[in-house]
């Protein structure tokens, strides 16, 4: 016996009969929707050079706003109810001189606060998401201040080697007085040590308060990712820089580093060789990165430093 099925989504006028039992009619109704599906969903390599974005943080801090925002379009569902965004929602911004993709991610909570598959395959995506960005705009409640949860979502996209913006959204409900953003962002930085070097940005999505200046910042971070220093001009800065501060001496022999150079890698990384490679400790290490960050703005990147056989 067949079934007869009405398919009227996607604007479809026609009305297709289709078996439950053989399949028949199936065929012609996956070609017709794929007739409307928007050429931009379906040209994934047009985007690949694109600098990607994705918009992460906990469920409820605005994520979804920020981008419907800039947009200018309700793009995605906003709900006060925390896990409304369920999957990764790729949109493609082309406006005032600007390209790139902006995708926007299911809240990611604490494991032991996810109980249903749906949401635990969401943070997946989530998760996954950021492998695919080149900046990790991380979004906080301004009202809640920044807790462990953020700190691990932080933690990870700097693993993954991601370029981070902090985005502070709801600063349009705080009470402000003289140096609170400062204050505020001296706190916040406190809690990120060591890798402090990240923009800080107050907004408010709802009111679309700083929002653009947040993806020019994000794209100032992409630049700074892709960043190349000449082999010469980084042996000579550097090496200043070491004879200014020597490594600490490692059973009475003195660590000596003769030559530096930026290794051919996604992130920015730095090979140092030296006579005691495995003997630096990491506040020698935090120094030259320091060092490194300060000559040549890095904001916004992490930065990674190898020490080798020399």
């Amino acid at each position: 016996m067949l079934e007869a099925t009405e398919f009227y989504s996607l604007g479809f006028e026609k009305i297709f009969f289709v078996s439950a039992i053989s399949g028949s009619g199936t065929g012609e109704i996956l070609d017709a929707v794929v007739e409307v599906i928007p050429e931009d969903r379906m040209a994934d390599d047009e985007t690949a050079d694109i600098p990607k974005f994705a918009i992460i943080g906990q469920p409820n801090v605005g994520k979804s706003s920020l981008l419907n925002a800039l947009v200018g379009q309700e793009r995605t569902i906003v709900s006060d109810i925390a896990g409304t965004t369920r999957d990764t929602i790729h949109t493609h911004y082309n406006m005032f001189q600007k390209e790139f993709v902006l995708i926007d991610t299911a809240g990611i909570r604490r494991k032991q606060k996810v109980h249903e598959d749906l949401e635990f395959y969401s943070v997946i995506r989530a998760i996954k998401a950021m492998d695919e960005a080149d900046v990790c705009l991380l979004v906080l409640d301004a009202e809640k201040g920044i807790s462990a949860q953020d700190l691990s979502i932080f933690s990870l996209a700097a693993r993954k080697g991601k370029g981070i913006v902090i985005l502070v959204n709801k600063w349009d409900l705080v009470e402000k007085q003289t140096n609170t953003s400062r204050d505020y962002e001296k706190q916040l930085k406190e809690r990120l040590a060591p890798f402090t070097d990240v923009p800080v940005l107050f907004i408010s999505a709802k009111d679309k308060l700083r929002i653009f200046k947040a993806i020019e910042i994000a794209l100032e971070v992409v630049e700074n990712k892709k960043k190349k220093i000449p082999t010469s001009q980084l042996n000579d800065v550097m090496l200043k820089a070491i004879a200014a501060f020597h490594p600490p001496v490692v059973r009475g022999n003195p660590v000596s580093i003769k030559y530096v150079t930026q290794l051919p890698t996604h992130v920015p990384s730095f090979a140092f060789f030296c006579n005691y490679p495995d003997d630096i400790k990491t506040p020698y290490r935090n120094y030259l990165e320091n060092k490194l960050r300060e000559t040549f703005d890095f904001k916004g990147v992490p930065v990674r430093i190898f020490f080798r056989k020399k």
